[in-house]
């Protein structure tokens, strides 16, 4: 109830304009976001290097309306590769279609999408693609079987709280693409979406041992340390090497989880998102922590 009153009032004008200019809410995204420019961002990532993990570097940013605004993010993400290259960094970056195009037209969204691929490969990098909402998925696995013909280093985002993603994960281990499990962020309807959270944790672990079984390497994007717990030991029950895969936490989630898994050899990877277009995927993080809810909510209304 109260995750849903929030998320109602995010999506408000008038409260979105309150959110973004109060102070504790600022405080809060400075929690889960690296910064606002690519120089903060690569900064985060050198020092996530030092303390033994690696990096997905998103630049915040969906749903553009112009043509011209999905071609500056391209150059945005271009010049993102290049720096990390440039620093020697052990980071791939993160995509959402929506912010290359696919509102705009499709044809579009994949020659941005392919060329920055492209570069990756140049540069001995890779692609992870960012699961949106259900309306998206379609089209974004067509994307992403279109551009595994021509590449390898692609990969994309599967939500377990949808009933479609096992038929969609086995698809992806017969194309040999990296699948990145997650549960899913975004308001669906119980239509396309388990309702419970008891159901998504249950369909959570189904697919990952799936991942798990097909020897491939993907990576097991989840906070909740039950979860982890339960990877951990399905991985030495089958016998699986635990450098095959990897573990994915956001930033700034979770830090003690984080310094757990790299203490105890495990190979994990933080989701690093910066830029200035952080109200979408900061309102995603906040209603995920009920407490952070409260928090905010019990100062706006004072």
């Amino acid at each position: 109830m109260m995750r849903a009153l929030f998320l109602y009032l995010s999506q408000q004008p008038a409260w979105q304009q309150r959110l973004v200019g109060f102070r504790p809410t600022r405080r809060l995204v400075r929690r889960f976001i690296a910064g606002e420019t690519l120089e903060e961002a690569i900064a985060a990532i050198r020092q996530l290097q030092q303390a033994g993990a690696k990096a997905s570097l998103d630049m915040l940013g969906e749903n553009v309306r112009s043509e011209q605004e999905a071609r500056v993010a391209q150059q945005a993400y271009v010049q993102s590769l290049q720096m990390i290259h440039a620093y020697g960094l052990d980071s791939n970056i993160s995509i959402k279609p929506t912010h290359l195009g696919l509102d705009i037209d499709r044809a579009l969204c994949y020659d941005l999408v392919e060329s920055l691929v492209e570069r990756a490969h140049a540069l001995h990098n890779m692609v992870e693609i960012d699961m949106e909402s259900s309306a998206y998925t379609d089209a974004t696995l067509d994307l992403v079987h279109r551009l595994r013909d021509r590449f390898e280093r692609v990969g994309v985002a599967i939500q377990a709280y949808l009933y479609r993603s096992e038929r969609d994960v086995r698809r992806l281990i017969e194309r040999g693409i990296k699948v990145r499990l997650v549960k899913g962020a975004y308001k669906e309807p119980p239509s396309v979406a388990f309702p419970r959270k008891k159901e998504v944790d249950r369909n959570y672990v189904h697919l990952m041992k799936i991942l798990l079984d097909s020897g491939q390497y993907h990576a097991i994007a989840t906070h909740d340390a039950r979860i982890i717990e339960e990877a951990m030991a399905y991985t030495r029950a089958i016998g699986r090497d635990p450098r095959s895969f990897e573990f994915q936490m956001l930033y700034g989630v979770r830090r003690d989880l984080q310094q757990r898994l790299i203490r105890e050899g495990w190979i994990l990877r933080i989701y690093v998102p910066y830029g200035t277009h952080w109200y979408p995927y900061f309102m995603r993080r906040l209603a995920e922590r009920p407490a952070n809810v409260l928090f905010v909510l019990r100062h706006l209304f004072h």
